[in-house]
């Protein structure tokens, strides 16, 4: 839709005026909802949050008196380009998310259109109720959104598709017209067909199509579990009770917006377990499918060994995959039970079953590793977007589903289809309904891109359709496949397809060009339409991306697992704002739309990119946590490096950027620095440094850890050598922790040296892109360390941010430098030096100990061995590791961030401090975390070689 700039100021005032919920046509958030988790872009009008029902309506008055086109869109993961349209979009997931009523004993739940399925499911487990599709983006989609896709989820084989789970809706047509739909009876249809209204017309419209279609609907719908390209016509026939309800499951917000939903609830087994089967590869697997049919499964998920290497390169050093059989693709068969012994024994006979098909087996009964597998499944949207070679891979023909008979068959000619395109991908998905995922390497780079992903997608469409199949078993039409339909349904079946839409969107203003005259599926390919115009050769080295930052920018693909209020510790900015521009998604999406210069037209200059980035913490979990690795803390860096490029910085920059430069003047005179940072001065120091009024500046130590080492007079030679890092926080701050280190690591044995000369590793010049300096500081240490290096003498580091920095973001900034690989290779945690010391064994006391891990050290490090050290000096160990403390370095301290820091910290952090037993010693490596602690609870916490040092009976002080 083309809209002048005054018919745009017309509608911005227009809603404005109609609305309580928010009205946003800014260019940061068309930027941000321009694309879903397709290969496609449209920057949409305005984004819309209603808060009320009312507003939805108003919404709806003013669009439609307009000729506008709306979209209601749910939390933006849907992969087939349906939710993305040149639109006033209606954003259901701020408001209208709730949980209107549950009747346990029916089994039914009425919920808001923004309800994310894991609260949904949290709030009904209390009932032994659960609804039964889950998608893997089951912790952010919402139902409204599962509503529109006619989502399904590993579960289906169980509890089938989510229109299998759909009672009624109460809708709103594009007029505003509000309607309850579900099953009618024959006498309440002749009753609605004789209103006179928009409502009689729409039900006389709807019976036209029945009574002039029912015999080719009932010929032309396949009859197999995972149908779901089209629109539900088999819903409207009279032996399935004209169910107007389940009509629109799957219709893409083309038909009507949905006000609420009555839906079905399953009863969840109580216990579960997991049988495991291996296979060679995935079409022995798919082979195995019709033998194992029919067993007492909730589910049967086929798993691509690629996706279990790709996740153990992400995270290396963990126990990814340690719980499955031998093989090369395995089958997920979940079972469930009154008990753990009833489903264990399930579990059992399903293995058993398997190992009769030639399958390696292995029954995994213990919640948190069955988890632990589950994670590679529900992670596979992601994993899947890298190839082995680094080369990119793409959706598009993301889920087509066969009967589950002919799987094997089929994925044999699928396969040989992508060989002669030259193309590949993992495939993964859900076997037992015969419904396959796959990411493919299209060449959306070549120049006649276009061309080979149509007659890709073209020959696939014929492929699925030979073997009884749908195009969509599961995501949906949206652009990737509704041209494709004809293939699928003859041409009396799309023209009823266009009439059912017809029926309740004459107008064809709800969500155009989806599923009824669709859009081409080569068009608006966001890779080809907004290519980067500016140069996208970083300064830093992105080794996960060849240096490219427009490839780094499209390593999101909007799966949205950034967008959860729990879980893991991404993105606590989102977290603690809920604003998309605070997310990792919404950060890639901004940074992608500035290298193309069509939207967000000021390049590295553009506000709307520092502004998302200015409260992205730079705590790195997205770089663990993203499924596809986005590394939002080194893209600010790189930013921010740009941005302020010969520009003068903020004061922060220039103070606590140059940290350790200013500590090594203030530790010749500490008490002279800290009376004047507790004086009438502190305010003024903190306006003029760019600190936060609300903070109190950390008193540095009376003496430093290197002048301390220096004076002393005993020690241990003769052990094996290491060398303690004296990173700045513990040297200038926090000495005491360095010095119970020394005590810990010569009591186990060790010599221990500090570097002779002062070093830096430069994260604090790196964090805020000053990309020079951080390079100098570097080179200086690497100079210093040398010696060591040569020798091959590890680096022990405590603090987590500084060791991370040695051990990884140092190649981002000398790559070229062969010490830094050496530096890498040598650098060890304290607990990864002291874990396996035997003087350890048999210390652990009853002293509970909460435990904060580091960003840091979750993205870049590992926890395994602080774990098991915690374990041994201790045997009640609570480890948190739901999020970030908050202050992360700099931010915490920058003038404007106190309060998202503040809320950051309490997701988890100060609940958990505050609730902690007495005598609970509170851990924390980073020094960071201790100061949020200290700051904002008055408790002193500890660093793990304090606690190792209390239980050997030894002291550095």
């Amino acid at each position: 839709m083309g809209t002048t700039a005054s018919e745009t100021h017309e509608l911005e005032r227009a809603l404005t005026a109609a609305i309580g919920g928010r009205v946003d046509f800014s260019t940061a958030t068309r930027a941000m909802f321009s694309t879903d988790a397709s290969n496609y872009r449209h920057v949409p009008l305005a984004v819309v949050t209603p808060r009320t029902e009312e507003d939805v309506l108003a919404a709806l008055a003013v669009c439609a008196e307009r000729g506008v086109p709306v979209l209601p869109r749910g939390a933006g993961t849907s992969i087939g380009g349906q939710a993305a349209n040149v639109a006033v979009v209606l954003d259901f997931t701020k408001h209208l998310n709730e949980v209107l009523e549950i009747d346990g004993e029916r089994g039914l739940a009425r919920v808001r259109p923004g309800i994310v399925l894991d609260a949904l499911r949290e709030r009904t487990s209390g009932h032994g109720l659960t609804f039964g599709p889950d998608p893997s983006t089951h912790s952010r989609c919402t139902l409204g959104g599962m509503i529109g896709n006619n989502a399904c989820g590993s579960h289906s084989v169980a509890w089938g598709k989510t229109v299998d789970n759909v009672r009624s809706m109460r809708i709103a047509l594009h007029d505003g017209t509000v309607l309850d739909v579900g099953r009618t009876t024959p006498e309440e249809l002749a009753r609605l067909k004789a209103r006179g209204d928009r409502i009689g017309a729409l039900y006389r419209d709807l019976g036209a199509l029945v009574d002039r279609e029912a015999d080719e609907i009932r010929r032309s719908f396949p009859a197999l579990p995972r149908r779901v390209s089209g629109y539900n016509l088999d819903a409207l026939l009279p032996e399935n009770g004209f169910d107007v309800a389940r009509a629109l499951v799957g219709s893409e917000g083309t038909c009507a917006t949905i006000l609420d939903a009555t839906v079905e609830l399953s009863r969840a087994p109580a216990v579960r377990a997991l049988a495991v089967l291996g296979f060679p590869d995935n079409v022995t697997a798919a082979d195995a499918v019709p033998a194992l049919l029919g067993l007492p499964v909730l589910t049967m998920e086929g798993i691509d060994g690629r996706l279990v290497d790709a996740l153990r390169a992400r995270r290396p050093g963990s126990a990814t995959g340690t719980d499955l059989p031998e093989g090369g693709a395995w089958l997920y068969l979940e079972t469930g039970g009154d008990s753990p012994a009833e489903a264990a024994e399930r579990a059992r006979l399903v293995a058993a079953a398997g190992a009769k098909a030639g399958a390696s087996t292995a029954v995994v009964t213990e919640p948190a590793r069955q988890r632990a597998l589950w994670r590679i499944r529900e992670e596979g949207a992601g994993l899947a977007t890298r190839l082995a070679d680094g080369s990119e891979a793409w959706s598009g023909w993301e889920d087509a589903a066969v009967p589950p008979e002919r799987l094997g068959e089929y994925l044999r000619a699928f396969e040989k289809l992508m060989g002669a395109h030259g193309r590949q991908g993992m495939v993964y998905g859900h076997f037992g309904d015969g419904c396959l995922h796959v990411r493919i390497d299209f060449p959306f780079t070549a120049p006649d891109a276009r061309r080979r992903y149509r007659d890709f997608l073209t020959e696939a469409a014929d492929l699925v359709v030979a073997y009884g199949g749908s195009l969509s078993g599961e995501h949906g039409d949206g652009q990737a496949r509704a041209e494709l339909l004809p293939k699928m349904f003859p041409p009396r079946i799309m023209s009823a397809f266009g009439a059912f839409k017809a029926a309740f969107d004459p107008a064809g203003l709800m969500n155009p060009n989806r599923i009824v005259d669709p859009a081409p599926m080569d068009a608006d390919l966001r890779v080809l339409v907004a290519p980067p115009v500016l140069p996208t050769r970083a300064k830093l080295a992105l080794h996960a991306d060849d240096g490219d930052l427009a490839a780094a920018s499209r390593r999101c693909v909007g799966v949205g697992k950034c967008v959860t209020a729990s879980g893991g510790m991404m993105c606590p900015s989102y977290r603690a704002t809920g604003e998309e521009r605070n997310s990792t998604r919404g950060r890639a999406r901004l940074l992608f739309e500035m290298l193309a210069g069509d939207v967000v037209k000021d390049g590295w200059r553009a506000p709307e990119v520092k502004e998302a980035l200015d409260l992205c913490l730079g705590c790195k979990a997205c770089k663990t946590d993203c499924p596809v690795g986005v590394d939002m803390a080194s893209y600010k860096v790189e930013f921010l490096s740009r941005h302020y490029e010969n520009r003068p910085r903020p004061m922060s920059h220039y103070g606590m950027g140059a940290l350790p430069r200013w500590l090594r003047w203030g530790a010749r005179m500490p008490r002279l620095v800290n009376a004047v940072t507790r004086s009438r001065l502190a305010p003024l120091l903190k306006r003029v440094g760019g600190v936060a009024a609300e903070r109190s500046v950390p008193a540095l130590a009376p003496s430093t850890l290197r002048r301390w080492w220096g004076r002393r007079t005993t020690g241990r030679p003769g052990g094996e050598p290491v060398v303690l890092w004296p990173d700045t926080f513990t040297n200038h701050f926090d000495p005491g922790a360095g010095k119970d280190a020394v005590a810990v690591l010569e009591a186990l044995g060790y010599e221990v040296h500090l570097p002779e000369r002062p070093v830096c590793c430069g994260l604090t010049w790196y964090s805020t892109g000053q990309l020079a300096p951080a390079r100098r500081q570097l080179k200086n240490t690497l100079d210093v360390l040398e010696p060591w290096l040569d020798r091959g003498i590890p680096v022990i580091g405590l603090e987590p941010s500084c060791t991370a920095m040695l051990r990884r973001d140092a190649a981002e900034l000398l790559p070229d430098d062969p010490r830094v690989a050496k530096l890498a290779a040598l650098t060890r945690t304290f607990a990864e030096l002291v874990d396996g010391a035997a003087e350890l064994a048999d210390l652990a006391r009853p002293e509970p100990v909460l435990s904060q891990v580091h960003c840091h050290q979750h993205a870049d490090l590992g926890y395994d061995a602080d774990r098991a050290v915690l374990g041994k000096v201790s045997t009640e160990v609570d480890v948190l590791d739901g999020g970030c403390c908050g202050l992360a370095g700099n931010f915490g301290f920058e003038r404007g961030h106190y309060d998202v820091s503040v809320a950051c910290a309490e997701h988890e952090l100060l609940p958990a401090v505050r609730a902690a037993a007495p005598g609970t010693a509170i851990h924390a490596d980073g020094f960071s975390c201790r100061t949020q602690i200290r700051q904002l609870t008055g408790v002193e916490p500890v660093h793990l070689a304090t606690l190792v040092a209390r239980a050997l009976g030894v002291s550095g002080t």
